[in-house]
């Protein structure tokens, strides 16, 4: 038999990476911190052993399905952003989470923000629907948001820590920044970084909330467009 090229195990290796974090995420949603290995690995069609060559310990599993799907924010919001119907909201996220909300380019985006939504109904609504959306196809993402919001304390504090911080960088201040761009539900409401951020965390708490349950089921997709409209 030709040995495998270096590419080839590489292939593998991504492959195998893929099913592991998959069937994690799927796990975790429904067994929460009693995830062993060895669910992982039956969900996966993988033996245990294969599973435990890439991670150690549940921690460690989880740690990385966390820095990975925080890694697919931009991509994501940016896509919630343009649903929404508002172009300084992409600009917005497009500024990149290291600016502060209410100021340097997430202000421009700001003042920049139309006075209505386009299509129907309140943009934030749109853009909701958007992140459940998201969350049904990636669950490894709306398990991020929701552990995010806990400041991720099933995790020993070394780990929590480092993944609070991406949180907060990669997903709280984007989304603060689009939340900021668009119109208040209170056009009265002052229009600074902290209400943008509070409103942030707001809808993260109350979205995630919300999908559990049609999560599970496997028809959060289904039912998005209602709790938005639940919501808002």
């Amino acid at each position: 038999m030709t040995p495998r090229t270096k590419e080839q195990n590489e292939q593998i290796r991504n492959l195998r990476m893929s099913q592991i974090l998959k069937a994690a995420a799927d796990v975790y949603l429904e067994r929460g911190q009693q995830m062993e290995i060895r669910d992982v690995a039956a969900e996966a069609g993988l033996g245990y052993g294969t599973v435990y060559h890439y991670y150690k310990n549940k921690m460690d599993l989880l740690y990385d399905l966390m820095l990975q799907a925080m890694s697919r924010a931009e991509e994501i919001l940016l896509s919630a952003a343009l649903a929404a119907g508002q172009p300084a909201a992409s600009a917005a996220v497009s500024a990149g989470p290291s600016a502060e909300p209410g100021r340097g380019r997430y202000a421009d985006a700001r003042a920049a923000r139309p006075a209505a939504a386009n299509g129907t109904g309140p943009p934030q609504r749109a853009l909701a629907v958007k992140l459940l959306q998201a969350w049904a196809e990636d669950h490894a993402f709306y398990l991020a948001c929701r552990l995010g919001g806990e400041q991720f304390r099933p995790l020993p504090e070394a780990q929590a820590e480092p993944l609070a911080a991406a949180f907060r960088e990669q997903v709280l201040r984007p989304l603060a920044a689009i939340l900021g761009a668009l119109p208040a539900a209170d056009p009265q409401a002052p229009a600074d970084g902290g209400e943008s951020g509070r409103r942030a965390e707001w809808l993260l708490a109350a979205l995630t909330g919300c999908a559990l349950a049609p999560l599970r089921r496997g028809t959060l997709r289904d039912e998005a467009a209602q709790i938005a409209a639940f919501l808002f």
